[in-house]
């Protein structure tokens, strides 16, 4: 069968590798604490609640809540998300610069339909979102990264790479608990940012923020959408970190125009998202307090967090880096240069802890020396009883 050839651009997912690895792991006896998962804790999830809206939708909305919709998206949850994009993020849009997607990757997967052509470039941190790399790398463009500190992305840097690059089209960050660094920029490098893409035409940012609520410590700080004075931002957001993920339900703010675009996309994707998941999430937020509820997995997260923090400090070898999050749900690990962590990576599942290496978080070439570790879905008991074996498995490499 003769394929076409942007197949040959797709590849694997790293993080769908390490978890066969654990599979075959348990499936052989063994146990395994994993830090590699990227999804929020199931515990966490407001099912009660979920429970009493599902029925309400049945009462009050009968067929027409299984019934097909409109490609843009609910009516009543347009207006409800319009509403909380106004009041939670300062942004000055309604619902005609809304479109409802399945989940946020279907937003990163639009705009590479509606944006990027052969060999245009994209702009990514170091390290990025593997799932965002994949999305793009089937229209075939061209991949720079640009430098981060501890501030955030370093704005001089990109504006030398768009000062010599003209053919950069599309500029993808994560500027709130980056997957995977837990990075997060400050309000300064945010609005420093803006100037420098604001001297550039035709560049478009597209602001990934699935986890920008999840802030357990510091000071909020704004979207690059509501600083955006020129149109140039497309924000995704999304219910799968602060609800549940296998509602799918997530959307993309950005200029009518872009969203009329992306709505002519999801025509010939797959006409719509799923009509009742979104009654049912509108039913949620009418009826009950999802902030009250984030609040819960700020607190759960942020002890899981230090208390991984304090572990690492306590137990891992000197040499090894580490970031120190305000919020979101991973901890990056550079390991000491000469260690490859993704063969280091069959050691550490046979001692019975995974994670994710992050080679793989690289548009281009990667550090193979780096980690990235999840803290929400595992116990405080199995946090500490992992983070202890993998130092010791990172001990044994570096003799």
């Amino acid at each position: 069968m003769k394929y076409a050839q942007r197949m040959s651009k797709v590849k694997a997912s790293a993080i769908r590798s390490s978890q066969k690895k654990i599979a075959a792991k348990v499936a052989s006896g063994g146990k395994v604490i994993s830090f590699a998962a990227g999804l929020p804790d199931p515990s966490l999830y407001p099912m009660e609640e979920l429970k009493d809206a599902t029925m309400k939708v049945f009462e009050k909305n009968g067929q027409e809540a299984v019934a097909y919709g409109l490609s843009k998206g609910d009516a009543r949850l347009l207006k409800l998300l319009a509403k909380r994009m106004q009041e939670k993020e300062n942004m000055d849009i309604n619902e005609e610069n809304l479109l409802v997607v399945t989940g946020s990757q279907q937003g990163i997967a639009f705009s590479a339909m509606i944006f990027l052509d052969k060999d245009d470039i994209v702009v990514a941190e170091n390290p990025s979102y593997l799932g965002a790399i994949n999305a793009f790398r089937p229209y075939e463009p061209k991949f720079v990264g640009v430098d981060t500190d501890e501030d955030g992305i370093v704005v001089e840097h990109l504006d030398k790479i768009l000062s010599e690059n003209p053919n950069v089209k599309m500029i993808y960050v994560i500027p709130s608990f980056q997957n995977p660094s837990g990075k997060t920029w400050t309000t300064e490098r945010r609005k420093a940012f803006m100037e420098v893409v604001n001297k550039y035409e035709d560049v478009v940012v597209i602001e990934d923020n699935p986890y920008g609520e999840i802030r357990f410590k510091g000071e909020p700080t704004p979207t690059l959408k509501s600083l955006d004075t020129k149109g140039n931002v497309v924000y995704l957001g999304s219910m799968s970190k602060v609800l549940t993920p296998g509602l799918r339900v997530a959307w993309v703010v950005a200029d009518k125009e872009v969203v009329d675009k992306m709505e002519l996309i999801k025509e010939g994707a797959d006409l719509q998202c799923n009509q009742f998941a979104q009654n049912q999430v509108a039913e949620y937020l009418e009826n009950y307090d999802l902030d009250a509820h984030i609040e819960e997995i700020r607190a759960a997260y942020k002890n899981r967090c230090e208390l991984m923090m304090k572990t690492i400090k306590e137990y891992f070898p000197e040499g090894v880096k580490y970031t120190d999050p305000d919020g979101g749900m991973f901890i990056w690990v550079e390991l000491p240069e000469g260690i490859d962590a993704n063969e280091m990576l069959d050691d550490a599942i046979e001692a019975g802890v995974a994670y994710v290496s992050g080679e793989f978080f690289y548009a281009n070439e990667g550090k193979k020396n780096t980690i990235r570790l999840n803290y929400t879905t595992m116990s405080e008991e199995q946090i500490v009883e992992g983070i202890k074996i993998l130092a010791k498995v990172i001990e044994n490499k570096m003799k």
